[in-house]
């Protein structure tokens, strides 16, 4: 038996105080402006754990190594499924203030934020990475994590604007100088301007959440899209 319920949604703001910048990456899948890191290295261990283990499986070519494949690929999808609800709750609940008391910092609140979320049409082509780290980028379902912080947006009533991506890794947060050369290491960002310091995916959030906030203000809104299918 199926049953269904609708879920009443929030009115949605129009009047957003600010946003909040959500940078898409591999060592942490989400980053957002507030400095929140989502997963990481331990994820990232467990994902290179599967994907050696199903580089072993299809090399077997046996009928009970295709079933064993088969079946811990499944355990992957829901793996990362469940990991991308949790993720899109939490940046939805960082930008709308309605975390639990106990697991919200202090610098949040009710902030009535947007979230501003970066264009993922031709995310794994504009990367320019190392095969291990490519592997990596490809096997995480970023298309479903946008799509759940799209419509849990949309049920909490936030708004969510998306940007061009491009040069957010390059580009200084502070004073805006744009050169690849502003990114020493995968991890690190530094002006080469005015000298600025942070970690990269941090400094790329705050360029997000800017662009965000201009695209708003300029009236290049976008409200998180119709979804026809919730998974």
């Amino acid at each position: 038996m199926i049953a269904t319920c609708e879920i009443p949604e929030a009115a949605p703001s129009t009047d957003p105080v600010g946003f909040l910048g959500v940078d898409l990456g591999i060592v942490n899948i989400a980053v957002t402006s507030d400095g929140a890191r989502h997963c990481g290295r331990r994820i990232n261990r467990k994902r290179e754990q599967d994907r050696k283990l199903r580089s072993k499986l299809q090399k077997k070519q046996t009928k009970s190594a295709k079933r064993r494949a088969k079946k811990h690929a499944g355990r992957e999808a829901r793996r990362a499924k469940d990991i991308n609800h949790k993720i899109s709750k939490r940046i939805v609940a960082e930008a709308g203030g309605h975390l639990p008391a106990r697991a919200q910092p202090r610098a949040w609140g009710s902030t009535g934020r947007g979230i501003a979320l970066e264009i993922l049409t031709g995310i794994r082509e504009r990367a320019r990475l190392r095969k291990p780290q490519r592997t990596t980028l490809h096997s995480w379902p970023f298309a479903q994590l946008g799509s759940f912080i799209a419509y849990k947006a949309k049920r909490a009533g936030v708004p969510v604007v998306y940007v061009d991506p491009a040069y957010t890794s390059q580009e200084c947060s502070k004073c805006h100088h744009t050169a690849r050369g502003n990114r020493p290491s995968q991890a690190v960002f530094s002006c080469r301007v005015c000298g600025f310091v942070d970690h990269a995916d941090h400094n790329a959030s705050h360029n997000i959440r800017q662009r965000g906030w201009m695209g708003w203000v300029c009236g290049a809104r976008s409200m998180a899209p119709e979804l026809t299918l919730i998974a």
